[in-house]
């Protein structure tokens, strides 16, 4: 078995995922296509501090591109410029190659949450067909929408979003099921279509058994991640444990997956037959919490010793880093974090808190994050960066963001 220190491990990783190609002058969607084939999938969700996460890895290893770039790929579509994404719950809700669709509905992934909501289809076996009837006539449209056309104005179910009514209940089990997808967006609202309608015949034509699924899954998250160990495999697409042992043997019987040993990790890796170790990695990028490269927590420390968590959710007096915090990329090695903010009305990017990594050159991470930081200013539409006074790098920050 190939033994692999822990540093080419993350050479590997990053090329894998995109971070040793060059930025583009101007991002076209040709760009594009190459992020997605690297990155297989990008996830989607509602937290709009900074920008909507599905918007930022690409700004992380493209650059200051067009976001219509993204939206046009998944939510329009004309016989000039097919659709090239489309959303399903794939690592969590995300945007996914149209032709990964016939996977994820092979069987291979087990039901999601949205099975608790299979009681109410059996109480009212004729609501499913009901809210069809509704896409079919009036889609793309939103669940509101599919509510009162179906329930009428006076049925509705008033409340916050948690106390949703069984329409709204039974268009997540539909979309969970693939009977329903999403069309288009309205802001972040999704607007319900019928699959036909967005994806090709030959994508809903397709049928994949469980066992193929599962292999070509794990096959696109291998390459994705470059190396890793089975449960980091199996948390790249949620699948189960059982299902993606079983696809990792075969992969391996197959030559697709190469057993290999990393310095100081307990388990063993797999690296995909097509995985790249560069002598090194240049560059620098921040990366939203929802980046691929990072959002299995556990394995980015072992990648990078760089142990980071999300604390939207934890109350602001127990939170260490901030509120929305990206790690900072530079050649190779996570070296910085900063809790960002866009704020429109001012017209700028706050950084909230700067903080440094243990042991880096802190005048050179400045300057690098100064620069990256502008960028991120620039591409959001905003006219400068405002840096706080929260943490050990925020003052060699300020005084090169003047």
């Amino acid at each position: 078995m190939e033994t692999m220190s822990v540093a080419v491990a993350r050479r590997v990783a990053l090329a894998a995922q995109g971070f040793a190609d060059a930025r583009p002058e101007a991002a076209t969607r040709r760009h594009l296509k190459r992020v997605l084939s690297r990155v297989r999938l990008i996830q989607l969700d509602s937290v709009n501090v900074v920008a909507r996460a599905h918007y930022a890895p690409l700004f992380s290893r493209l650059g200051s591109y067009d976001r219509s770039l993204i939206d046009e790929a998944a939510w329009s579509h004309s016989a000039r410029r097919p659709r090239m994404l489309v959303e399903y719950w794939a690592h969590e809700a995300s945007l996914v190659p149209v032709e990964d669709w016939p996977l994820l509905h092979s069987g291979a992934k087990r039901p999601g949450w949205w099975r608790n909501y299979a009681p109410i289809v059996e109480r009212s076996p004729s609501l499913p067909e009901d809210i069809l009837a509704v896409v079919k006539e009036f889609g793309p449209i939103g669940a509101g929408g599919i509510e009162r056309e179906v329930a009428g104005e006076s049925k509705r179910v008033k409340g916050p979003w948690w106390d949703r009514s069984e329409v709204k209940k039974v268009c997540e089990w539909l979309f969970g099921t693939g009977r329903l997808t999403t069309g288009t967006r309205r802001g972040f609202e999704r607007l319900y279509d019928l699959p036909e309608r967005v994806l090709p015949p030959e994508q809903l034509a397709r049928r994949v058994d469980p066992e193929e699924g599962a292999r070509e899954l794990i096959s696109r998250a291998a390459s994705a991640l470059g190396v890793a160990t089975e449960t980091d495999l199996r948390d790249y697409y949620r699948l189960g444990p059982e299902v993606t042992r079983q696809a990792v043997d075969e992969l391996v019987e197959a030559g697709v997956l190469l057993p290999v040993r990393v310095d100081t990790w307990r388990s063993t890796a797999y690296r995909h037959a097509g995985a790249r170790a560069p002598r090194r990695i240049t560059g620098r990028a921040l990366l939203c919490p929802f980046d691929p490269l990072i959002w299995e927590r556990a394995r980015t420390e072992r990648l990078f010793d760089f142990r980071y968590r999300i604390e939207i959710y934890v109350p602001e007096p127990k939170r260490v880093h901030g509120y929305y915090v990206f790690p900072f990329l530079l050649d190779g090695e996570l070296v910085a974090r900063v809790d960002l903010k866009a704020d429109r009305a001012a017209g700028l990017l706050r950084v909230q808190g700067a903080f440094a990594e243990p042991g880096v050159d802190l005048p050179r991470v400045a300057v690098e994050l100064a620069g990256e930081l502008r960028l991120m200013a620039a591409w959001l539409d905003l006219d400068g960066v405002a840096v706080g006074t929260r943490g050990d790098l925020a003052p060699a920050l300020r005084a090169v963001t003047k």
